[in-house]
Protein backbone atom coordinates (compact mmCIF):
# COMPACT_ATOMS: atom_id res chain seq x y z
CA UNK A 1 0.00 0.00 0.00
CA UNK A 2 1.24 3.45 -0.86
CA UNK A 3 1.16 5.80 2.15
CA UNK A 4 0.58 8.82 -0.06
CA UNK A 5 -2.08 9.32 -2.71
CA UNK A 6 -1.13 9.87 -6.34
CA UNK A 7 -3.52 12.82 -6.49
CA UNK A 8 -4.47 15.49 -4.02
CA UNK A 9 -7.73 17.39 -4.26
CA UNK A 10 -7.49 21.13 -3.67
CA UNK A 11 -10.69 22.65 -5.06
CA UNK A 12 -13.73 23.23 -2.89
CA UNK A 13 -15.84 21.12 -5.26
CA UNK A 14 -13.37 18.23 -5.18
CA UNK A 15 -13.12 18.26 -1.39
CA UNK A 16 -16.90 18.48 -1.00
CA UNK A 17 -17.37 15.52 -3.36
CA UNK A 18 -14.78 13.51 -1.41
CA UNK A 19 -16.54 14.35 1.87
CA UNK A 20 -19.87 13.19 0.43
CA UNK A 21 -18.33 9.92 -0.76
CA UNK A 22 -16.92 9.25 2.70
CA UNK A 23 -20.31 9.92 4.26
CA UNK A 24 -21.94 7.44 1.86
CA UNK A 25 -19.69 4.55 2.99
CA UNK A 26 -21.13 3.08 6.19
CA UNK A 27 -19.21 0.75 8.52
CA UNK A 28 -19.62 -2.93 7.60
CA UNK A 29 -21.71 -2.19 4.54
CA UNK A 30 -21.37 -4.39 1.46
CA UNK A 31 -20.71 -2.24 -1.60
CA UNK A 32 -19.76 -2.29 -5.25
CA UNK A 33 -17.40 0.55 -6.12
CA UNK A 34 -16.91 1.94 -9.62
CA UNK A 35 -13.81 3.99 -10.41
CA UNK A 36 -12.94 6.45 -13.18
CA UNK A 37 -10.76 3.81 -14.91
CA UNK A 38 -13.85 1.48 -15.26
CA UNK A 39 -12.56 -0.80 -12.49
CA UNK A 40 -15.22 -2.31 -10.20
CA UNK A 41 -14.63 -3.85 -6.81
CA UNK A 42 -17.02 -5.44 -4.33
CA UNK A 43 -16.40 -5.79 -0.64
CA UNK A 44 -17.22 -4.76 2.90
CA UNK A 45 -16.36 -1.30 4.21
CA UNK A 46 -14.12 -1.97 7.25
CA UNK A 47 -14.72 1.53 8.66
CA UNK A 48 -16.00 4.78 7.21
CA UNK A 49 -13.05 6.63 5.65
CA UNK A 50 -12.26 10.23 6.55
CA UNK A 51 -10.94 13.10 4.47
CA UNK A 52 -7.35 13.83 5.45
CA UNK A 53 -4.70 16.41 4.59
CA UNK A 54 -1.57 15.23 2.76
CA UNK A 55 1.46 16.94 1.24
CA UNK A 56 2.96 16.05 -2.11
CA UNK A 57 6.68 15.92 -2.92
CA UNK A 58 6.72 19.68 -3.48
CA UNK A 59 5.13 20.42 -0.10
CA UNK A 60 1.73 21.39 -1.55
CA UNK A 61 -1.24 20.48 0.66
CA UNK A 62 -4.31 18.70 -0.58
CA UNK A 63 -6.95 16.22 0.48
CA UNK A 64 -7.80 12.57 -0.10
CA UNK A 65 -9.33 9.64 1.78
CA UNK A 66 -8.26 6.01 2.11
CA UNK A 67 -10.75 3.14 2.31
CA UNK A 68 -10.05 -0.36 3.59
CA UNK A 69 -12.35 -2.71 1.64
CA UNK A 70 -12.54 -6.26 2.99
CA UNK A 71 -13.37 -9.15 0.62
CA UNK A 72 -16.98 -10.38 0.61
CA UNK A 73 -15.79 -13.92 1.30
CA UNK A 74 -12.67 -16.06 1.32
CA UNK A 75 -9.16 -15.31 2.48
CA UNK A 76 -8.24 -12.59 0.00
CA UNK A 77 -6.37 -9.64 1.50
CA UNK A 78 -8.19 -6.32 1.88
CA UNK A 79 -7.95 -3.56 -0.73
CA UNK A 80 -6.71 -0.12 0.29
CA UNK A 81 -8.26 2.42 -2.06
CA UNK A 82 -7.77 6.16 -2.52
CA UNK A 83 -11.19 7.67 -3.03
CA UNK A 84 -10.29 10.56 -5.35
CA UNK A 85 -10.95 8.25 -8.31
CA UNK A 86 -14.19 6.73 -6.98
CA UNK A 87 -17.18 7.58 -9.17
CA UNK A 88 -20.06 5.49 -7.83
CA UNK A 89 -21.06 3.55 -4.72
CA UNK A 90 -23.69 0.81 -5.10
CA UNK A 91 -25.04 -0.51 -1.79
CA UNK A 92 -25.37 -4.29 -1.69
CA UNK A 93 -26.52 -4.67 1.94
CA UNK A 94 -24.97 -4.97 5.38
CA UNK A 95 -22.41 -7.50 6.52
Amino acid sequence: MNEFPERLLTTAAGIERLTELCASLDDEEQVRLRFDDDRELEGVVAARPTVQVFRDGDGQEGYNALLRLEPLSGDAPPHYLWLDRLREVVRLGSA
